[in-house]
């Protein structure tokens, strides 16, 4: 999480090259380089920001075309991905910034032009899926318009890493277990890294958005791995945010590795995993329809 493990440099190189079917659209979003993502027969006026995790790290719009073309083509939205400021250049808070920047951004513009969105999405996954988690609390807390439903997969909540799994799930997450072995054996040293890093109070939101107000938020998917050293934090989120009156659903996989959904056609669940993203999104456009049109 703190640094990119072999595999996961492996996967965002594999990623970084992947073809995909749909058309990109380089945008520049108040500063921020940034792409539309626009497949087929996908709606300007249906609008989704995805946030792409590597940790804070490493990854960019374009590791991440994979699962923001399925998107857009599935969904049939128009995707806006940006490339957030990442660390060590810049602290955590500043991702937080970024994602807010283009939350308000998406708000006005659209793919052709200047203009509100019909329906406006929010999602992201791992370190994304805490910038989506995070910015639709905070946009709830603003005069924003909400948006009509967010999608996180396998995001971390709690920076504080006090979900049990982080120790449990240690030896079945051949992705996040090498790389933070050496942290959950040692809290004191991660609690110091994550505290320099973040720029912010890590036991609170919005670094930690598990730790802050979660209700009259808007629909919401997370998606996890039962295996992942993150299913806790899915777990106690959902679990809050439904207690608190929102809407969440959890949808779990056994033996699946981090973010699975990026492993594309090479793995059935990744594809029924974002198909039912898809459906999630599609839900909340026809529940919010007056003809209940999708």
């Amino acid at each position: 999480m703190f640094g990119a493990s072999a595999a996961h440099r492996k996967l965002m190189e594999d990623l970084l090259f992947q073809e995909v079917d749909a058309t990109i659209i380089p945008v520049d979003v108040a500063g921020i380089a940034s792409e539309w993502v626009m497949a087929d027969g996908a709606s300007a006026d249906r609008r989704l920001l995805y946030l792409h995790g590597g940790a804070f790290r490493f990854g960019s719009p374009r590791s991440h075309r994979y699962i923001t073309a399925e998107l857009s083509r599935r969904a049939g939205a128009a995707v806006l991905a940006i490339d957030y400021r990442m660390l060590p250049e810049y602290k955590v808070i500043d991702c937080h910034e970024d994602a807010r920047t283009a939350y308000r951004w998406i708000l006005e513009h659209g793919p052709d032009g200047d203009g509100a969105p019909d329906q406006f999405f929010v999602a992201g996954d791992s370190a994304g899926g805490t910038l989506t988690l995070s910015v639709i609390a905070w946009a709830r807390d603003t005069d924003l318009p909400g948006a009509n439903g967010a999608v996180a997969f396998s995001p971390v909540t709690d920076y504080a890493f006090s979900s049990p799994t982080y120790k449990t799930n240690i030896e079945t997450d051949p992705f996040l277990g090498p790389e933070l072995r050496p942290f959950v054996k040692i809290p004191r040293t991660l609690a110091l890294f994550t505290r320099y890093s973040s720029g912010g109070r890590v036991n609170r939101s919005p670094i930690s958005p598990l730790l802050g107000d979660l209700s009259n938020l808007p629909p919401t998917l997370i998606q996890v791995s039962r295996d992942e050293m993150l299913f806790g934090d899915a777990v106690r989120y959902a679990n809050k945010a439904a207690a608190a009156g929102s809407s969440v659903e959890l949808q779990v996989w056994p033996k699946l590795v981090h973010v699975f959904q990026a492993f594309g056609p090479d793995l059935p669940e990744a594809t029924e995993a974002l198909e039912l993203a898809a459906e999630f999104i599609r839900a909340q456009v026809k529940s919010n329809s007056p003809n209940g049109d999708n």
